[in-house]
């Protein structure tokens, strides 16, 4: 279980930074373009706050994002639910799926612009990402169902969808919400950098290479914060679906 955040601990960190920014000012005339302040950043953050161009470019990075991690999660579980019992299968997907956990994504994002346009590049490279994870976890929760349970529900002739709900999602759930977990935070990381690089119009990713073309830290500290955001906020209501649906499962 990973730690979780204490106010004290956050504010220590927040001085720290502010600190920081403040040595910096004061050590060299332009100090304060390498590193703004909380302060300055959460200042920037509420004024671009009620501006249209804002909420667009959060609208536009979370539709692909977001879209890509949906779109990857439905294939990891569709390929996943197909090799638990094909070791051919398994044996095909190994590759493709060894080489993207391994290849750096600023690699693929690289190639992918070759065969997709800006716009489309996010969700691609999100989709990419999220698919290792949820893929490995799923199919190992799906090889690890009690054998017990399965030759129980052969013998007594229980419908296949009775199947799935009752002995194959309480199995694989927690198997994959922790890929879930994961994969979200891998998304977003991995769909900004794609809009840094493909600078889609409109988009988050575009707003901070601006902000480092143009010295703004401040905005690149508030962007950056919109991000973990985002980030936390779909965590937080896509696993609260997972755990809902677990508990309907077990019940």
């Amino acid at each position: 279980m990973a730690p979780k955040l204490r106010p004290w601990s956050v504010a220590l960190w927040l001085l720290a930074w502010q600190g920081g920014s403040v040595a910096l000012a004061a050590a060299y005339p332009h100090g304060g373009l390498l590193l703004a302040s909380p302060v300055q950043a959460a200042l920037r953050l509420l004024e671009l706050l009620p501006s249209s161009a804002f909420w667009r470019a959060v609208g536009n990075s979370s539709l692909r994002i977001f879209g890509g991690f949906l779109l990857s999660c439905a294939l990891a579980l569709l390929l996943a639910s197909l090799a638990a019992g094909r070791p051919w299968l398994r044996d095909l997907l190994a590759p493709p799926v060894a080489v993207v956990k391994a290849v750096p994504v600023a690699s693929f994002i690289i190639l992918a612009l070759v065969w997709l346009d800006a716009e489309a590049l996010s969700l691609f490279i999100s989709a990419l990402m999220v698919f290792p994870p949820v893929y490995l976890n799923v199919l190992e929760g799906l090889r690890q169902t009690d054998p017990k349970l399965l030759e129980l529900a052969r013998v007594y002739r229980i419908p296949f969808r009775r199947r799935v709900w009752g002995v194959y999602l309480p199995q694989v759930l927690p198997y994959f919400r922790s890929a879930a977990s994961l994969a979200l935070g891998l998304c977003w990381k991995a769909g900004a950098a794609a809009e840094v690089i493909g600078l889609p119009e409109g988009t988050i990713g575009e707003r901070l290479y601006t902000a480092k073309v143009y010295y703004q830290t401040p905005d690149l500290f508030a962007w950056t914060a919109v991000i973990l955001a985002l980030s936390a906020v779909f965590e937080r209501l896509f696993l609260a679906a997972v755990d809902g649906l677990a508990g309907k499962a077990g019940a």
